[in-house]
C-alpha cells in the first residue's frame, strides 16, 4: 500500500468516477484503475462498485477512505510543519469562497496574492455553505469564507471583517432624507434575495415583518436587483462593497439605516480544528490588509494575525 494509491483512492470517492478522478489527478486512467486494483488485490476487498454510469464506493470502500484522508492529511502535516520551520511559503493552497462574498473581495484578492506569493499554486472555487463545510472536513480546502455563524463540530472559525448593508432607492421613492427608515416606505416594493438577505441573521430585522409586501427576487444577483428597482420603483438591499460597483447617479440613490434595525454581516474564515498551516493563512490576511476598506476588518486580526 502506498500514498500514491490512498490519493487515487480518495480522488474517485471525491469525484465519483474514475475518468474525473484520473483528469484531476493528470494520470491516465489506465494507470489509475490498475492501481486501485493492486490496493483492492492487496487488501482482498472491494472498494468500488464500478457500472456503465457511474462509480459507488462500498460500504467498507467508505471507512478505508475515510482513514486514507487522515494519513494523507498527517503526512501533508509532516510537509507543511517543515515548510514553515523554514520561513517558506509555497506549496498549493486550496480557499472556498461563498458566492454573496466572492464578487466583493475576490478580483483584487487574486491579483494581489498572485503578484506577492508567486510560489504558492493558489485554486479557489466559490462553494454554498453545506458544501463548504463538507470540502472543510475532507480537507479537500484548506480554508472558506463564508457569513460568520456557521457552527460545526471540527471546524474553527476567525472573524474576518464586519461589512454594513446599505438601502438602494428608485429614483421614484422619497430621497430627500439623507437616511433610510422602513416605516417611511411601507407602502414601496421591498426586492430582496431570499437566501443572501432577509433570511440570514446578518441581514435586516425588518425584512421579516413586511413578508406580505414583499417581493423575492431568489436569483441572488445584486446587479441585477438594481436595475429592477430602476426599472420598477421600490427598494433593495446591497453591501457596503457593492457601492463602488455602482455608477456615479446610482450611488445618489444609496442610503444608510437609521434605527436599531439589524443592518450589518459579519464574514469569517473557516478551517478545520487540526488546521496547522498558520503561515500560510497569514498570507490569506496581509493580502485582505491591502485591499480591503478601512476599519472593516477585525482590529484583533489586524495587530496580531492568526495564531493557531
Amino acid at each position: 500500500m502506498t500514498l500514491q494509491q490512498l490519493k487515487y483512492l480518495v480522488a474517485i470517492d471525491h469525484h465519483g468516477s474514475f475518468a474525473l478522478a484520473a483528469e484531476a489527478l493528470d494520470v491516465t486512467q489506465p494507470t489509475l484503475s490498475g492501481m486501485i486494483g493492486k490496493l483492492e488485490e492487496e487488501l482482498d476487498v472491494r472498494l468500488f462498485e464500478r457500472t456503465s454510469r457511474r462509480v459507488r464506493t462500498t460500504t467498507i470502500g467508505k471507512r478505508i477512505v475515510e482513514q486514507a484522508r487522515l494519513i494523507l492529511m498527517e503526512t501533508n502535516r509532516i510537509k507543511e510543519m517543515v515548510s514553515e520551520s523554514k520561513g517558506e511559503i509555497s506549496g498549493e493552497f486550496r480557499l472556498s469562497v461563498g458566492p454573496s462574498i466572492a464578487p466583493y473581495i475576490l478580483p483584487d484578492f487574486i491579483r494581489i496574492y498572485l503578484s506577492d506569493y508567486p510560489e504558492v499554486t493558489l485554486s479557489v472555487e466559490e462553494m454554498r455553505p453545506e458544501t463548504m463545510v463538507k470540502s472543510l472536513l475532507e480537507s479537500t480546502v484548506d480554508a472558506g469564507i463564508a457569513s460568520s455563524g456557521i457552527s460545526t463540530p471540527g471546524l474553527y472559525e476567525i472573524p474576518l471583517y464586519t461589512e454594513r448593508f446599505y438601502v438602494y432607492l428608485s429614483q421614484s421613492c422619497q430621497r430627500k432624507l439623507d437616511v433610510f427608515r422602513p416605516e417611511e416606505l411601507e407602502h414601496e416594493h421591498l426586492w430582496v434575495m431570499k437566501e443572501v438577505q432577509c433570511l440570514r441573521e446578518s441581514a435586516f430585522s425588518f425584512c421579516k415583518g413586511r413578508i406580505g409586501r414583499r417581493h423575492v427576487y431568489e436569483a441572488g444577483n445584486i446587479d441585477t436587483l438594481i436595475r429592477i428597482v430602476d426599472t420598477n420603483g421600490g427598494y433593495t438591499i446591497i453591501p457596503e462593497m457593492h457601492i463602488p460597483m455602482l455608477t456615479e447617479q446610482q450611488q445618489m440613490n444609496v442610503r444608510r439605516i437609521d434605527g436599531d434595525h439589524l443592518s450589518l454581516r459579519k464574514v469569517s474564515m473557516y478551517i478545520r480544528e487540526d488546521y496547522v498551516r498558520e503561515r500560510m493563512l497569514n498570507t490569506l490576511v496581509d493580502t485582505f490588509k491591502k485591499f480591503m476598506p478601512e476599519g472593516m476588518m477585525e482590529a484583533p486580526l489586524l495587530r496580531n494575525g492568526i495564531r493557531l
